[in-house]
Order: C-alpha cells, then structure tokens, then sequence
C-alpha cells in the first residue's frame, strides 16, 4: 500500500473561496487560490447522468447553479458547460481529470466522494475514480462517509490514503435512514476490518469519540472537519493533526 501523504498544511475545505469575491466553492478559481495561499485543497466528486465523475458538493444543482433537479439529471458535457451562481471568472463543474490536470501535484488533494443513490452509482464512481487516480502522481487522499465506497475503491485496486469521514451519529434528523445497529456501527468505526482506512476525517465536535481517539493513539492521521474561526482551531489543539477549514486565514493565525 502506498505510504499516506504529510497533512502537513492546512486543508481549504472545497477550496479557498470566498462567494463575496466571486470565488465559489469547488470551482477551479477557488483551487487556485487555495495553491496561491499554500494550502492542501479539499473537494467533492458527484456522478454525471452518463458517469462522470464531476467536482460537486450538494445532491441538487438549485443552490449552485440555479437549475432545479439532480446533478445525475445532466450529463458531464451539460455540467461542464453550466456557470456557477455568482462566479466572477464564469467557472463551471469540472470532470475529475480535469481537476488532477490544473493541481497537478502542486499540493494535497483530499477529495471526497459523495454518497450515491444505488449500487450501481456507486461502482461506477469507485471504478472512474481510482481509474483517474491511477496515473495521477501527486499526493492525493480519497475519503467518503460511506464505508461501502471505501470497499469499491479498494475493489477497484486503489491502494492509497483512503479515509472515513465520520461524526457522532446522534442526529437522528440526518441519520433517519439508518437503523440503531448501522449508526452504532458507523459512530464506533466496526467496519475496520472491511474498509481498512487509514486516516480519518472527523467533525471537530466529535472528535473524544472513543474510536477517533484510539485510532489517533496508534499513530492514524486524523483530519477535523469543518473548522470556521480561529476559536475553533483553538479548542481541537492536541486532538487532531490537521484542519479543513473555511471563511478565516490559518496562515495569518
């Protein structure tokens, strides 16, 4: 397995953006300015109607876009070729491949893959990833809530960083789907033994969970999520080894 790559910057959660400036999260404008700070870059990875994978955060494309429906409603082509709501260099969704080709290698990639809705989907998000990850040599880390995307992706041959990302399942509003067993299951990290990740990407309010601690105390790298002021970053001292983070400057802490 391929050694796990340094967290050794801050991470800018769906790039460095700033919708004021006209710098819109998960857009190539963003992930440049994240790379101009210096900072390592996280982003999300939905489905194409025909099976692309696209850099995308939300299910729906309403908020971003401003078009009603799904992001698997639009083929990559179509998406690719949709404005961002507000952009001040008119981005639009990017394929996958095209991101790795605009980082390229310049910093740390943490890149997230979205839950999908079938089976299916999800094969074929793990088997388009890890074929682009494949001849892409720059440092880059996959990671998803969905511990049955970290078994795809190791299915598929991916043998790099894979991380769970995690939190305390109490939220029973967010969690309605799952039964008591599956949010224990998820909340105490059970499916090790299946999944094998090897870092993990944690809320920072969660962080005292038994099983983030344990993994943290036999050497685990573990990435705290969504860090949004300097207070914040403060409280998680000595609780984890690095921040995503949005809407402050780490560099100017």
């Amino acid at each position: 397995m391929a050694p796990l790559p340094a967290f050794d910057r801050p991470i800018a959660h769906r790039g460095l953006h700033d919708r004021s400036r006209g710098v819109i999260e998960n857009s190539r404008s963003a992930f440049e300015a994240a790379i101009a700070g210096g900072f390592a870059i996280e982003c999300d990875l939905q489905l194409s109607r025909d099976g692309v994978p696209m850099v995308f955060h939300d299910d729906d494309l309403e908020r971003l876009t401003g078009i009603k429906g799904p992001v698997g409603s639009l083929a990559a082509a179509q998406l690719a070729d949709t404005p961002l709501l507000d952009s001040a260099s008119r981005d639009a969704p990017q394929r996958l491949g095209e991101m790795l080709a605009q980082v390229a290698g310049r910093v740390l990639l943490q890149i997230e893959l979205k839950h999908q809705p079938t089976p299916e989907m999800r094969e074929t998000l793990a088997s388009e990833v890890a074929r682009a990850i494949a001849g892409y040599t720059g440092p880059v880390a996959l990671e998803s809530f969905d511990p049955h995307l970290l078994t795809a992706l190791r299915r598929r041959g991916f043998a790099g960083a894979l991380g769970i990302i995690t939190y305390d399942y109490r939220d029973t509003s967010e969690t309605a789907q799952l039964s008591t067993w599956e949010r224990f299951g998820l909340r105490h990290l059970l499916h090790w033994p299946q999944t094998r990740f090897s870092f993990i990407s944690c809320y920072h309010g969660a962080l005292q969970l038994p099983a983030v601690r344990l993994f943290r105390s036999l050497g685990m790298p573990v990435t705290a999520w969504t860090i949004k002021t300097p207070e914040e970053r403060q409280a998680i001292a000595g609780r984890a080894d690095q921040i995503v983070f949005e809407g402050f400057d780490p560099s100017r802490e």
